[in-house]
């Protein structure tokens, strides 16, 4: 089956509507919710019912964190090849991200744990959080990216399961409906015991506990959340209730799969704001990017900002390889942990030499650019950082397990 990287046209009006909202409605208020952290930005409301309204008609496409699903009947083993709701999900993310990646991660019912609803509830758990705002809770004081380390606790008490831990840096903690929670069943049992489940807000033993004061995408609520004797029914756990030990992790780690190229392509869409501002900028200094002109004939400036752009165009085409196979029902693990790996440093590398290539410009607040150096570094940590992504790929490649490579 072939593969075309090109932008799909059908795709291109969806594109260019949130480029527009990006650059007239994200950016302008940028800045203000950077400097008034934990204040919610109440303009995006009004963006938020546009895009319910577009998923409604049929107009997005299937963007949208809930756009991440995969149709298991979808595919006859005949039909074309697809660009579908992961790839219009990626392109129309990093446009966004052009605009502001906090704003982003703060728009109602386009949660991280949307998206992993999306991945794994049946049809009855769809509908029934159809309209949630979802945040996800994985990470617990004890441990960052291991995932399989989870300790909350989840015991099954007649028809509903008491849920019982602690979760730090849940994304959209305080603003949201609903949180997934990963807990395990069985600690005894290793990871094939770990499962999610959709606790609702209000129900007695969830707190919010405190914000975090954040780095970057200040703008977005960053929470501590505790659950205490947390009772929720048994129909909110996603995923088979029996512990598959021979299946081991690879249930709840399904989910990365789709969520982990909608993070490369943030920083893909954050990394392009910063190297169209620079061009700009270079180019009101005098600094002109020739690319007809080998690099070490041009401007120092200009032969680091065109291998920055080649960076960039890698990290993009993984992006969009990984979500094309999401599209066509194949299995992308590895290519949504190499885009996950490479645009997070990538964009890391890009918004950090812009700041260096602009001087004083590029770190003062006057422009952006100092703003998304800040809010890119979360971009190569959460969904799992830049040496989980490298260990992923190494364990693919060399056919190794977690346990045969640590």
């Amino acid at each position: 089956m072939a593969i075309n990287l090109e932008v799909p046209r059908k795709h291109r009006a969806l594109i260019d509507q949130a480029h527009q909202v990006a650059m007239n409605m994200l950016r302008p208020i940028s800045r203000k919710y950077d400097l008034a952290e934990h204040e919610y930005p109440k303009e995006l409301d009004v963006l938020a019912a546009m895009i319910d309204g577009l998923a409604e008609s049929g107009a997005s496409e299937g963007a949208g964190a809930t756009g991440v699903r995969r149709d298991a009947n979808g595919d006859d083993g005949k039909s074309a090849v697809k660009n579908g709701a992961n790839m219009a999900s990626v392109t129309s993310i990093a446009e966004m991200c052009w605009g502001d990646v906090g704003l982003m991660l703060s728009f109602p019912r386009q949660g991280l744990g949307n998206s992993a609803i999306a991945s794994v509830a049946d049809d009855e758990q769809l509908k029934r959080f159809e309209g949630k705002w979802a945040s996800m809770a994985i990470t617990e004081p004890s441990f960052g990216s291991d995932s399989a380390a989870v300790s909350t606790t989840a015991v099954l008490d007649g028809d509903e399961y008491v849920i019982n831990g602690e979760k730090i840096f849940v994304t959209a903690g305080e603003r949201s409906d609903c949180v997934v929670v990963w807990a395990t069943l069985d600690k005894s049992l290793g990871r094939a015991a770990i499962k999610s489940f959709v606790v609702e807000k209000g129900t007695p033993g969830l707190k919010v506990e405190r914000l975090e004061d954040k780095l970057g995408i200040r703008a977005s609520d960053t929470a501590v959340i505790t659950f205490t004797d947390c009772r929720v029914p048994k129909e909110n756990l996603m995923g088979s209730p029996e512990i598959n030990v021979e299946q081991g992790f690879a249930g709840a780690m399904a989910t990365f799969d789709n969520t982990r190229p909608l993070v490369a392509a943030m920083a893909v869409g954050c990394a392009r704001a910063s190297l169209d501002l620079t061009r700009d900028l270079l180019a009101q200094a005098g600094v002109e990017i020739d690319y007809d002109r080998p690099a070490y004939l041009q401007h120092a400036a200009a032969a680091k900002f065109v291998q920055l752009e080649a960076d960039w165009e890698g990290a993009r085409l993984l992006t969009l390889q990984a979500a094309w196979m999401a599209d066509n029902r194949k299995p992308n693990s590895l290519e949504a942990s190499m885009a996950k790996a490479k645009a997070g440093r990538v964009g890391s590398d890009v918004t950090l030499s812009c700041v260096e290539l602009c001087s004083s410009v590029g770190y003062s607040e006057t422009e952006l650019l100092e703003k998304w150096a800040r809010d890119s570094k979360i971009l190569d940590i959460f969904e799992g950082t830049q040496q989980i992504q490298q260990l992923i790929v190494a364990r693919r490649i060399l056919n190794l397990s977690s346990a045969e490579l640590k």
